[in-house]
């Protein structure tokens, strides 16, 4: 926390409040309300909590006007063109770039982490088999705390550690049977002589019969969706996880808690809710009729995929999907699925647009890696799950920084009560 540079002053009724502010690194300040209570008597009221900060952090920063989203202040262009997942899982949890051994030793720990205990396949055999992957990784990621109880003591730093690296291992594995048991195909183990993202690949569209032969295209495009969805600051999920926290959860239960809150559509399915509308409008043909509903003000109808909720300008993420959904597409072709047809041709006709343009309405990261994910052969039931995934690393890192603040509080927020003042019970008889 840096120290405080000058103060606000809070005045209501006969009341004078000071309070102080701090100046963060880059942002916006922020007006230290902690004592409001005890001096004032009063909360704020934020619903959502779009104007609170709930904690100080050094991870991510990001600036919608902009189009800015740094990790540990690198721009996640230069990331996702220069870097590759695991060093910037190293770089968000360790707060810098590594050095070539501490990268190797950091590879080598992930990699040899990447199996399940082998008592862990009753569980997903205890499932229907159309279960919704989403609903298998929450109850098997929550489930670890059982198997792995040697690393769920948060205030030992090694046990800490441990918990970090397994979730980031072995998450791909318990994604990647996920769906293996929803399509009712065996289960594929990892193999230690692959990356993170070819070993992703394989381990979902390899089968008994045959392997799979991971095309360095392929797992490059998988390699940066995981890397630019790593973290996003302070979304709903990963506010869950430190809530979770707050408490003194276990790693696995808090992190299981933020894959629940990253299934919610509003949240997760952004990418999926784009594939449905391009499933929606059909053929190339429709697109005109389709843009034309979106620029109607009357009509419900919106693109999904275009503009972003915190990205005002345009989202620093797609530029480099779109190179990658390029190469993709280049690769597997478009000819044969009407799909990704019409995605290239509402790309080409929305950028073409002067109406979307002025409206900033630029097409963002879901957009492309919905495409990407479409064109290797994902059902849109895997693309959350790919999403919590890559976004692991993200709620570790928010984690373990909230574990380590010694001024950390137990989440608590309060309300604005408008139900029934105090009553008297009355009999069942008298009513």
């Amino acid at each position: 926390m840096p120290e405080s540079t000058k103060t606000a002053t809070l005045t209501f009724d006969d009341k004078s409040i000071e309070l102080p502010m701090y100046a963060p690194t880059v942002g916006p300040e922020v007006i230290d309300i902690r004592k409001l209570y005890a001096e004032g008597k009063v909360f704020t009221y934020d619903p959502g909590f779009t104007s609170t900060a709930a904690c100080d952090s050094t991870i991510t920063f990001i600036d919608g006007g902009k189009g800015e989203l740094l990790h540990r202040g690198y721009p996640i262009d230069q990331l996702a063109e220069k870097s590759h997942y695991l060093e910037v899982c190293y770089l968000l949890l360790y707060g810098e770039l590594p050095s070539a051994t501490a990268l190797e030793e950091f590879e080598t720990t992930i990699t040899r982490h990447t199996m399940l205990h082998e008592q862990m396949m009753n569980f997903f055999r205890g499932f229907r088999r159309d279960a919704h992957p989403m609903a298998v990784m929450t109850g098997v990621v929550g489930a670890m705390s059982a198997f792995y109880h040697d690393s769920t003591d948060i205030a030992d730093p090694r046990q800490r550690e441990i918990a970090s690296h397994r979730l980031i291992a072995k998450m791909p594995t318990i994604a990647a049977m996920a769906y293996k048991y929803t399509i009712g195909q065996p289960f594929v183990y990892p193999r230690n002589d692959l990356d993170y993202s070819s070993n992703f690949l394989r381990m979902c569209f390899a089968v008994p019969a045959e392997d799979y032969e991971v095309n360095p295209i392929l797992s490059r495009a998988m390699d940066r969706i995981f890397t630019l969805h790593a973290d996003h600051e302070q979304n709903a999920s990963t506010s869950t996880v430190r809530l979770a926290s707050s408490s003194g959860a276990n790693p696995f239960a808090c992190i299981a808690a933020g894959i629940a809150c990253l299934w919610g559509p509003a949240h997760g399915g952004a990418n999926q809710a784009c594939l449905e509308m391009l499933k929606e409008i059909g053929s190339v043909e429709r697109i005109p009729e389709y843009i034309a509903r979106a620029k109607d003000k009357d009509d419900p109808f919106r693109l999904m995929g275009f503009g972003h909720r915190v990205y005002k300008n345009f989202d620093p993420r797609a530029k480099v999907m779109k190179q990658s959904a390029d190469e993709v597409l280049d690769l597997l072709g478009v000819e044969n699925n009407p799909i990704l047809q019409v995605a290239k041709e509402l790309e080409k006709a929305a950028l073409e647009d002067p109406y979307f343009a002025d409206k900033k309405l630029f097409p963002n990261v879901d957009f492309y890696s919905g495409i990407i994910l479409e064109a290797m052969g994902f059902p849109t039931s895997m693309f959350t799950p790919i999403f919590a995934l890559s976004r692991t690393v993200g709620w570790i890192s928010q984690w373990k920084e909230m574990i380590s603040d010694p001024g950390m509080k137990i989440g608590r927020p309060r309300q604005l009560y408008c139900g029934e003042t105090l009553r008297d019970y009355v009999d069942i008889e008298q009513r």
